[in-house]
């Protein structure tokens, strides 16, 4: 046998060694015909007797100051509606980006939660394999074959080592390498692991951060909005007792916009500002006005402009097929619990409350005969005939997903796997909250996929 071979191998089982200490065979496995050992389990995790008081000093200290900062900026908003609505826009979508961020690394990390168990698995049913490759070549390496200059018998059982080892050695580097390789992709997995639940935590504290600011801006607007536009309780039991009279969506809209003091107000603001479709590019000029009162620019003409109204998956889209002989009335987006939802386009709000299947509804005006429906939250925001921008907060989602029983007023529940942009996703969402959302135009379902932008820069903001 080649003494090149022979270093090849022995640094292959080096390498094994250095790169898996958990797999290292005793020398009485090394013998032939011992048993492989049972898989080690991974090293206990020490337990932290102690609390990081510094850590936790740290985070106090640094959450006053965001509080501070914060009732400095409503002090200085005070009386400003542009400005309270532009840090209201400005969070939710700093929000909105942290919440598709923490999606996406959980899902990186089931993904190498996945790869590393498959991996421990792999190397760990092989460990006799090992066991083997590794005893034979220690004792290649203690025992190296004999030279041929001695006496016939002692030269012809070298012969027959030689032969013997000649037929092995390809089979033992193949082997070797394979579990060096293996090896190798489970350190890299173990690396990016820790790597990805470092980013988790640090958008975990962002997120946290972002909530509470958020809240804050949310009440002093709602505070702001209940002095300025007083909503009477008659005028919202009202609302509540038309929708649970009312057993179809086009139905409650038409009765809300009729009999409803808010919502007619609403519907009739919507309407005086109708906008004709102008050929060619709107001009987005008022989009950067967030002290708007009325819709920026028409509603046909937001096309490939409109935010999704919550970071997520998309598990259904308008069209496909609804499990019961028909066809789905909008899409379902999957989200994260307590994510905040905001309005996908300018607009006033006509419902706001529980109805049917659909559980707690919002409808938006958006004007031109356009009406936005979304349900699935666990609290809505705003209040009948408030004026919402595309982009600004007006709910919270639940955290557990709900399950509609009528088909044809189609809300959240189910599952499914599509990614938000329409390519196929490996997450699944069974559990977690989903959000209903549905376009219509003068009392029909059409399809929202030509409005949702492309990418985050084309997305309609204040």
């Amino acid at each position: 046998m080649k003494p090149r071979s022979v270093l090849i191998l022995l640094t292959l089982a080096a390498t094994l060694l250095a790169a898996a200490p958990w797999l290292r065979v005793p020398l009485a496995l090394a013998q032939p015909g011992a048993l492989p050992p049972a898989v080690p389990l991974p090293p206990p995790v020490p337990n932290r007797s102690g609390i990081d008081t510094d850590a936790l000093k740290a985070d106090v200290k640094g959450s006053e100051e965001a509080q501070r900062k914060l009732r400095a900026d409503l002090e200085a908003a005070k009386g400003d509606r542009g400005r309270l609505n532009q840090m209201l826009l400005d969070t939710a979508a700093r929000t909105r980006a942290v919440e598709q961020q923490l999606i996406d690394v959980e899902g990186r990390i089931a993904q190498l939660d996945r790869s590393a168990s498959d991996l421990g698995t792999s190397l760990g049913k092989r460990r006799g394999v090992l066991a083997q490759v590794l005893a034979a070549l220690m004792r290649m390496g203690r025992e190296p074959p004999p030279a041929i200059v001695m006496r016939p018998d002692d030269a012809l059982d070298a012969v027959r080592s030689a032969l013997l080892l000649g037929a092995l050695l390809p089979e033992l580097r193949v082997e070797a390498e394979t579990l060096a390789s293996d090896l190798s992709e489970l350190s890299r997995v173990r690396t990016e692991l820790a790597s990805a639940r470092d980013s988790l935590t640090s958008l975990r504290t962002d997120l946290d951060e972002d909530s509470r600011r958020l809240a804050v801006l949310v009440g002093e607007r709602q505070k702001r909005q209940a002095e300025e536009h007083p909503l009477a309780s008659a005028d919202k039991a009202q609302a509540e007792s038309v929708a649970k009279a009312t057993g179809d969506v086009h139905d409650l809209v038409t009765r809300l916009e009729n009999e409803v003091g808010p919502s007619a107000r609403a519907a009739d603001a919507a309407q005086a500002v109708t906008r004709p479709q102008e050929p060619g590019r709107p001009d987005l000029t008022a989009l950067k006005d967030p002290a708007r009162l009325t819709p920026a620019i028409a509603f046909p003409q937001a096309k490939g402009l409109l935010p999704l109204p919550v970071a997520g998956v998309t598990l259904r889209n308008f069209g496909a097929a609804d499990g019961v002989g028909g066809t789905e009335k909008g899409i379902t987006i999957a989200t994260r619990a307590g994510a905040p939802v905001s309005a996908p386009a300018d607009g006033w709000v006509v419902y706001a409350g529980p109805f049917r299947s659909y559980g707690q509804l919002l409808i938006i005006n958006a004007g031109g005969g356009y009406h936005i429906l979304v349900a699935g939250m666990e609290r809505i925001t705003v209040e009948l005939g408030q004026f919402v921008l595309a982009g600004e907060p007006v709910g919270v989602m639940g955290g557990l997903s709900r399950t509609v029983a009528n088909p044809v007023q189609r809300g959240p529940g189910g599952s499914g796997a599509s990614a938000q942009n329409g390519s196929t996703s490996p997450v699944t969402a069974t559990g977690q909250p989903q959000l209903y959302v549905e376009f219509r135009k003068d009392g029909l379902s059409i399809d929202p996929t030509p409005w949702w932008a492309a990418t985050d820069s084309q997305k309609v903001r204040g």
